[in-house]
């Protein structure tokens, strides 16, 4: 069977519909939404199989956003329609399929049943074994710069389909949708697609061969790769030679300021940075996540937005944010930090509480309750001076008397509507199985 009849088979085609239903996300140019997209491929359905068959289906623009970086900068992203998304689904599982029995094993990023956390493991396993000078290599704008024939080519070796790859020929072209004019796409696959990851992998096979071929130690998160080596001479031939070869057979430029040889200390991949400990190398959380972190915290728990909310809802919130972020980091070294951020959400909440109450008589009336309650044995003079203290509410939220009575435990386990909020160091020491 012709790999186009693969794509447009029923289960396929269903397949990719439901993946693109559950992945959700915004509307592309013709502003028809995920919700709407079912209604509309059942009235259209043998008109539009009919037109990718025959080579007459034209996919519609992408529309252009734009999400910050982390270094302040914004990254481009391009959002297909989403009967797009569906089709670029369908043409991406069976490639996906194909590709899976030739892909690299130090290829990590967007593959099934592999993740981050694989390649950061694979980078450790090498810094142990000796390989303790890395190779940082950062392509310039690489999902702007993928040469679309150099990309038909390559899929060419294992896609013998030409309709197949003129349908992704016109993926690739369909140009890009800003501020309401349509610009053409010379180069590049427009991140946002299901087709542009699976993409970039195929072009970047090519790397992974290559660094394969010399016997070189690497590991490669979509196009974040390093490359180990046990001296500093060796990791300088290799980037000046992996270097050339990007440029003269992917055609794709290397940032010269970014790409460099450094100890691991000083590198860092997929936000975490490499240390030494116990003789052993390990991982950590970087600082600038740690403080992307709190500045995100910080924002949803701004008094002002804070206090309207109930306090359930603010705290559900909390914890799905500090929930992810340390699901995805719990393979680095953080216990000191989580213990210190709980300390800190807790400060945070106690504030929220004490403005809540706001007036001096309630505060005095809730905390003299929650004192006889939990027994926490603070006379009412006590109490009476922290109600009617002329501080602000951060300083006064940070007296004893408010730490023992509104109490971690209090917080974690006696807040109404079932909203307890999280231990840190808890949830994290569960998580690496201490």
């Amino acid at each position: 069977m012709e790999l186009i009849e693969v794509i447009l088979s029923k289960e396929n085609l269903n397949r990719a519909y439901k993946k693109v239903v559950t992945n959700k996300g915004a509307s592309g140019v013709d502003g028809v939404t995920v919700k709407e997209l079912g209604d509309y491929i059942r009235e259209n359905r043998e008109e539009i199989v009919t037109s990718l068959r025959n080579r007459t289906y034209m996919p519609k623009p992408v529309r252009r956003v734009y999400i910050p970086k982390d270094n302040g900068k914004k990254r481009p992203l391009g959002i297909p329609t989403a009967l797009d998304r569906a089709i670029q689904q369908a043409i991406a599982q069976p490639i996906s399929d194909i590709y899976e029995e030739i892909f690299s094993g130090y290829s990590y990023g967007f593959r099934p049943g592999r993740s981050c956390h694989d390649a950061i493991r694979q980078a450790l396993e090498y810094l142990n074994d000796g390989y303790e000078w890395v190779v940082d290599i950062d392509i310039e704008q690489f999902f702007d710069k993928v040469n679309h024939d150099k990309l038909i080519q390559i899929l060419r070796e294992q896609v013998n389909d030409s309709t197949t790859l003129n349908l992704i020929r016109k993926y690739l072209k369909a140009g890009v949708m800003e501020n309401g004019l349509v610009k053409a796409t010379i180069t590049g696959v427009p991140q946002g697609g299901p087709l542009s990851v699976v993409c970039s992998n195929i072009y970047l096979d090519k790397l992974d061969k290559e660094l394969e071929q010399r016997g070189l130690r690497f590991t490669r998160y979509a196009d974040d790769v390093l490359v180990f080596t046990k001296s500093e001479m060796a990791a300088n031939r290799v980037m000046k030679s992996i270097c050339s070869w990007l440029e003269r057979k992917l055609f794709l430029k290397v940032n010269a300021t970014k790409t460099k040889v450094v100890r691991p200390t000083r590198s860092k991949y997929l936000g975490f940075a490499f240390l030494k400990n116990g003789g052993e190398w390990k991982v950590k959380p970087t600082t600038e996540k740690k403080k992307k972190l709190k500045k995100k915290l910080s924002e949803y728990l701004k008094r002002g937005k804070a206090v309207a909310r109930p306090l359930a809802v603010t705290i559900i919130r909390v914890n799905e944010i500090v929930r992810g972020w340390i699901n995805y980091f719990r393979i680095g070294l953080m216990k000191q930090f989580m213990e210190d951020l709980g300390q800190w959400l807790r400060h945070k909440i106690r504030v929220i509480v004490m403005k809540q109450w706001k007036k001096p008589k309630t505060i005095y009336r809730n905390l003299c309750y929650l004192n006889w309650k939990n027994r926490n044995g603070f006379n009412h003079e006590d109490i009476f001076k922290v109600a009617n203290s002329r501080l602000g509410w951060y300083r006064r939220s940070g007296m004893n008397v408010v730490n023992f009575i509104i109490s971690k435990d209090l917080l974690e386990n006696r807040i109404k509507d079932g909203a307890g909020l999280l231990n840190p160091l808890s949830y994290y020491l569960v998580k690496v199985g201490i």
